[in-house]
Parts: C-alpha cells; structure tokens; sequence
C-alpha cells in the first residue's frame, strides 16, 4: 500500500497510484493516476533537480510513531508522511491526504466520506474520483474538507465583483475577458496550484471545495506552505518561472485605439503627442492591418514603408506595437501549407473552422513546435526584420466562435484535456523567437494566460471589456487576483473597450477614473473602440472613433496630461518594482494582506491596492462620487500625497477626491511621495 522510492512517498490501492513528492523548497506535488504509469509532463512546473523529502512509513500505531502514528493512521493503523520544509502530507491507510504546516496546524484535507468514516458511512463519496474513462483519459475530481472562516485569492481573472473567490464557482477554461490561472493563497497559511490544463471547473462551496478536469490522465496539483503571502507567492514563483526585466518602455504611456487605419494616421498622431510635449513610450497598431489573416504582414496598400515609419518613430522616442492573431484564414497564401504539414487546430466533426472574424479562419496549433517556429519565422520576415519588434497577441484563448472544447484537438491532446494551456504555448512562439534575436527583456501584450505564462514574458491585459463603472469595479479586482495567480504585469483597456461614445458627459467622467486608475498599473495603456465607428472606404474592417487623450474635451486633456507627467516622475519607482518582479516574483500591484498579513481587515479590503510597497490607491469607481472611504491598513503611518496630511494605520476615513484626483496614500518617510510635488 505504501513505498518510498527516490525520496518520493506512493500510495497504491485497487488500482490507482498516488506520488506525494517534494518541489522547491516549502512544497509538495500530488499526482495520482488509475493508468499503468504518470505521464511525465510538469505542465506548469519547471524541472526538478532531483530533491527527495523525508518520507516515513509506519505499519503499526505503537510502533515508532507514538502520537503522530495516531493522529494521522487509517482504520489499520498505518499511515505514510512526506516533509518538505515547512510542509508535512500523510496519507492514511484509506488513501486520505492530509497536510500540515511545520507547527502541525492542518492546511488541507482531502474530503473522503466512505465507509470507514465513521461520521457518513453509506454516502461513500471519495476525495479522489476517475470517471467515465475514455481510453486512458478519465474526468477527474478532487475534493477537499472546506473552511468556511477561508478567503481565497487568485485564480487568474473573473468578470464578477467578489474577489474573495470563497463561495464561488468558476469555470477552467479560457474565454475573452476570462483567463483562467489555477493558483490561489489562502489566508490560512498555504497556497495551491491546479497543475492541470483541462477544461474543468472548481467550486469553492462552504461545504467543501471541488475540482474537476473533464478529460484528463492523472490529477496533479501542489501545495505550499508559508508564514506570508509575500513568502507563499515567491515560492510559487520560483517552481513557475519569473518574468524577465520589463524594458523601459513599459514604464511609460502607451497609446492605442481601434483602430488606426494608415501608416500615416498613425504617424500624425505620435506627431502630435510629440509637438504637444507629451511623454509616449508605445504606439499600437491594431488588428485589419493584414492583408488576409494568417498571413502575417502589413498591407502595402496602408502601409507602404514600415521600416521608414519605425525610424521615425524610433527618433521620437516611441516602440510601435503590432497586434498578431492566431487565426489562419483559408484562403491564405499559408494554409495549405499549414495543413499539409499539421500546423493547424483540428476539429473532431464537421467542417474545420474555429472562428469567423472578417474570414473563415482556422487557429494555428501552438502546442506543435514545428508551427511555432513556422509562424515565428512569418513574424520574423514581415515585421520584425521591418523594424516593428513588439508584439500585441490578440485572440489569445484561442477565441473559439462557439467555444465548443470538445470539438477540437492540439498536438499535445484534445482541447478538453490541454486547452487552458494554449496562451502560454502561443507566447512562448514569440518568446522563444525573440530571444534567439538576442532580446534579454521580451514582452508580449496578450488576451489570456495560465500558469507559467509570466516567465515568456505575458503582459495580460483584461480582454474586451464594457465601459462603464460597474465594469471598472469588476477590472480592479479581477487585477489583483491576477497578480495573486503569478501574472504581475496586467493591465486593462483604460475606457473600456465597447459601448462608449466619446461626446458622452458620463463616458468622460469614467475615462477620467479610469484614467487615474491607469496611472498605478503595472502597465499605462489606453485603447477602445470608440462610437461612432468610422468607415474605410470598404476596403477592409472600419474603425472606431478617436481615442487619444485630446479627444474628449479640455478637462479630460488636462487631467490625462496630468497623469501622464506624474507616471514619468514615478518611472524610477516603478522600474524598482519591475526588477522585484523579475528577481523574486512580487507582483508590481497586490491586494493590501499580501504586505499586511497580520491585519486581519487587509483581508477584506477589494477596493484599494498596494502599487508596491509605498503607495496605497483607492481608485474612484463610482460616477458622480467626489469623496470616498478608505481602510488604511495597520502597522504604519500613511501619508496622503495630495495634502500631505499623516494618519495612522488600523482605521477608515473619508477622503476628498475631486474629479482630477485620485485618493493615494504614501508610507510615512517613503521617497517616492516626492514624485507628487
């Protein structure tokens, strides 16, 4: 039943094997399969250097194992334990896995009610379930034994209010808007990763807490311990990758809409920005700009000299971004080519399609290396090569037109079994090819992510959004579970994205918020699709309206202006925080218990955020309001930048917080409160 192999505990009984097995440094790694033997594959996890835990097996209650022997024995009164650090499992003789913190404290536990639980005995509801296998695939269940005083943060980005996910049921699986990142902190003292790329779901009820992999070989998922969120997150980190340096342009303005339609509509407006005084790192080109999708080249016809045009925004200080999608029209020059040699996403039934947008288009298959490098070397010729060397991956989930998982297949699996890794995959294309190029610091702007993204450089942002308040409210929590998840560069479409007409009083006073808000992510980026749209000539896709900072009256120039001027004052505070991000994993924005844990209200506060360690936000995200409560956290003294008024931690106030300002509080003695002056 149990056996210790290379450091590694085994648990074996009718036919399923469970491996218990140390990872990093404070971790245990949980895989268990009813299959011949484990697939190999860490998924998220990057590759281990051999390290054992300390693994004891005891038989007898009375033998060895005095009184842990009988805390932790089955009916039988035998029981195996791994340590690793901080963290202990045990699993008794009933197959129940049970985890502990180094003082013994119980973390997590496994929710079996079977028969030799004495408290349910005719339900027979175990805490691992395989079934209806098809070959050697099974749906897969995990259940634990649930907490109801546990909060639970991350889990990548939900459009819904709570941000407390306890209580709430989510589906894995990545749709626009919706990115699913399986790694969550707790405040009981651990943290835990769904080590699983099935399309699933996980229910997180107060009696008792379920995941589910719809399609898939063998469980796996990982628990780690730690005395702090900050701790817990780091580790995580470390087993998942860190992201590289972000460049310097990531720590100014970025301007975007959809979308500019000509080389030279593109040109006028960095002109403008330049003849104005105002500091502008990134410029994008959006999507349509393409002569047919999957071709992956600018339109002459549009855009006639793309090196000469990145020259010259090179001398003005600006990086242009071009968006890329994955999407492969059939009538390409590529897509016979694609299909001939398996490039491309596979359908079960029907006709190859998996989305209609401007085309009949068909995603290329990431998960293959092969079409990775084939894509790369398309981007490489056609706009790298050109000057343009930063990359906008649009469509990233992939966006299935109908979001039918079963009817499509990778390389690496069905989408059922695979798919949620697929944003990863498609970035690391990139990734890998502009590294080959010799760039030490790569990002790509990108619509989704999982686990491990953050290391191939994912700078996610919050998909195609609403404007409106509501919305806004949704984006600032969804922003810091996405940085508990391990995803620290995030940021959103400042506006919104649909439904917003720039002429509208009550659009402008959202831009304004949102705008402010902008200013204190990791990443500053405008964009939407603005009403009315605009046509072009019936050539190709239209445009929405104007979407630069001067578009929507003087107020609204004067305050984003503002802003702007202040994100340039606090570049070198946030370079600071990008280098933390890149050398231990701390996300440049976080909720307020990941630096004060042992503020038992920091637990509860969704509405303001740490932009690291020194600057407290409360963004505004209600129309007409000029003032707003605000819960300091204790521990320190926290000065208001605006007045420089001093108060103590521990307590709530109201703040004054006029239309061109956006309620920030500095730790006391913090430099970077001279950033406001």
């Amino acid at each position: 039943m149990f056996k210790e192999e290379n450091g590694k505990l085994f648990y074996c009984f009718d036919g399923e094997t469970v491996c218990v097995e140390a990872w990093g440094n404070n971790a245990l790694r949980v895989r268990g399969t009813k299959n011949y033997s484990f697939t190999g594959r860490n998924w998220a996890l990057e590759e281990q250097d051999g390290h054992c835990g300390k693994v004891e097996i005891f038989r007898d209650p009375n033998a060895n194992g005095g009184g842990y022997a009988n805390m932790y024995a089955g009916a039988d009164g035998s029981y195996g334990s791994i340590e690793n650090g901080k963290l202990r499992a045990v699993i008794n003789s009933g197959g129940v896995i049970t985890f502990y913190n180094a003082e013994g404290k119980q973390l997590l536990k496994e929710h079996f009610r079977r028969l030799r639980d004495e408290t349910s005995m005719p339900l027979n509801i175990l805490g691992r379930e395989y079934k209806y296998g098809n070959g050697d695939n099974y749906r897969i269940a995990v259940r634990f034994v649930a907490n109801k005083a546990e909060k639970i943060f991350g889990m990548g980005q939900y459009q819904q209010q709570e941000m407390n996910m306890k209580g709430c049921l989510l589906e894995l699986a990545q749709r626009n808007s919706q990115v699913s990142v399986p790694f969550y902190i707790s405040n009981i003292g651990y943290g835990f990763l769904w080590n699983n790329p099935a399309v699933g779901q996980v229910m997180f009820a107060n009696n008792g807490t379920e995941w589910v992999a719809n399609s898939c070989k063998e469980l796996d998922y990982l628990v780690i311990a730690g005395d702090s969120p900050a701790e817990i997150e780091q580790e995580y980190m470390s087993l998942t990758g860190k992201p590289p340096m972000m460049p310097e342009y990531g720590m100014g303005f970025w301007q975007c809409k959809l979308r500019y339609r000509t080389q030279e509509e593109l040109l006028s407006v960095a002109r403008k920005y330049k003849e104005l005084g105002i500091p502008l790192d990134v410029i994008v080109v959006d999507f349509f700009h393409w002569t047919r999708q999957g071709e992956f080249k600018f339109d002459p016809k549009y855009w006639p000299d793309v090196p000469a045009m990145c020259r010259e925004l090179k001398e003005m200080g600006i990086t242009l971004m071009v968006s890329v999608w994955p999407t492969v029209d059939i009538y390409s020059e590529n897509y016979a080519e694609m299909q001939e040699k398996g490039y491309l996403v596979r359908c079960e039934e029907g006709v190859r399609l998996t989305m209609l947008c401007g085309g009949n288009e068909v995603f290329f298959d990431a998960t293959n290396p092969e079409a990775r490098s084939y894509v790369w070397e398309k981007i490489k010729k056609n706009y790298y090569d050109q000057g343009a060397k930063l990359f906008w991956l649009d469509v990233a989930e992939p966006e299935y037109t109908t979001y039918e998982f079963e009817n499509y297949r990778y390389q690496i699996g069905t989408v059922l079994e695979t798919g949620n890794s697929y944003p990863k995959y498609y970035l690391k294309a990139f990734y890998d090819g502009m590294t080959a190029e010799g760039d030490t610091m790569p990002i790509s702007l990108i619509r989704s992510a999982w686990a491990g993204s953050a290391k191939y450089g994912a700078l996610v942002w919050s998909g195609d959004i609403v404007s409106s308040f509501e919305c806004f409210n949704r984006q600032v929590r969804a922003g810091l579970n996405m940085a508990i998840a391990g995803i620290p560069w995030w940021t959103t479409d400042i506006g919104g994205f649909h439904g917003a007409t720039g002429t509208d009083p009550e659009f402008r006073k959202l831009f304004i918020r949102w705008f402010e808000y902008g200013c204190f992510c990791p990443v500053m980026r405008l964009h939407g699709n603005r009403n009315p749209q605009v046509g072009f000539g019936g050539d190709t896709i239209g445009s929405g309206s104007d979407n630069e900072i001067w578009s929507f009256g003087e107020e609204v120039y004067e305050i984003a202006r503002k802003y702007i001027f202040l994100r340039e004052k606090l570049r070198d505070y946030i370079r600071v925080q990008m280098k933390k991000a890149h050398e231990d994993g701390t996300p440049v924005m976080r909720p307020a218990f990941y630096d004060f844990p042992q503020d038992p209200k920091a637990w509860d506060v969704e509405d303001a955020y740490l932009f690291g360690p020194d600057l407290y936000v409360a963004p505004v995200m209600e129309a007409d309001a000029l003032e707003r409560s605000v819960y300091l956290p204790e521990g320190t003294s926290w000065v208001d930048v605006w007045t420089g008024k001093t108060y103590e931690g521990g307590q709530c106030l109201v703040t004054d917080a006029p239309m061109e300002r956006i309620p920030v509080f500095a730790r006391a003695g913090a430099e970077v409160i001279q950033s406001f002056s």
